[in-house]
């Protein structure tokens, strides 16, 4: 990736983490500068969308960053993280103790390419939110995701994906199409997706998109709910 694309992405996309120093690599807590950046925008578009109360599970938590912004904001909303990588789940845990918030539970190991990962997830859940995944990771995650949420959404329950996409199978802006081609540079399984794509992969699994919303850097939120 050249500097300047570099620059021109660096506002959100970051999927390593990055010890902020060392006193919290230390206790195995990472930032994304990224998630910093984001979880305000993303903060104020759940406040719209998320019930009062219930629970919510999110796929591919990284750092853990998210669901310690989030859980705060509502406090009735039980938080269930997740994610494959064991020092992902450390730095999670480590997160959520800083947070002291009793409405944060232990991260789970979660692998959606996994056959049959929903079953180790609890549920069912009243909101499912994944951020950042769908274009750092082979397409059969957004088949494997979209087939445990319709297993694991209560009806009337909400999805929420944040991320780059393409609209109408075109990209938003140059930036992203650069964008999209470094991924497939680092791994062709990768790329930025289409929303119409995904859109089609969770109607398969009754999950309907109903909007868009445009956000900061060239990113989407896409809220979907299962059918009830």
């Amino acid at each position: 990736m050249t500097r300047d694309l570099e620059e021109k992405r660096r506002q959100e996309h970051s999927p390593y983490l990055v010890a902020v120093d060392d006193e919290t690599r230390n206790r195995e807590r990472q930032a994304a500068p990224a998630a910093e950046r984001n979880s305000g925008p993303i903060l104020e578009v759940l406040r719209g969308i998320l019930p009062d109360a219930g629970k919510a599970l999110e796929i591919a938590s990284g750092t853990g960053q998210h669901v310690a912004a989030f859980a705060p904001a509502f406090p009735e909303i039980d938080w269930q993280p997740s994610d494959p990588s064991p020092e992902a789940r450390k730095s999670i845990a480590a997160w959520a103790a800083d947070s002291a918030l009793a409405n944060i539970l232990a991260p789970l190991a979660l692998d959606v390419t996994e056959a049959g990962w929903a079953e180790g997830a609890g549920g069912p859940f009243d909101a499912l939110l994944c951020i950042n995944m769908l274009h750092i990771s082979p397409w059969a995650a957004c088949e494997g995701l979209m087939q445990g949420a319709g297993r694991l959404l209560a009806p009337g329950g909400l999805m929420y994906l944040y991320g780059p996409y393409k609209r109408g199978g075109e990209h938003t802006a140059p930036s992203n199409a650069e964008f999209d081609a470094s991924l497939r540079q680092r791994d062709p399984s990768w790329g930025v997706r289409d929303m119409d794509e995904v859109a089609a992969c969770a109607a398969g699994q009754g999950l309907v998109l109903e909007r868009s919303v445009d956000m900061p850097a060239n990113n989407f939120s896409l809220i979907l709910r299962r059918e009830a």
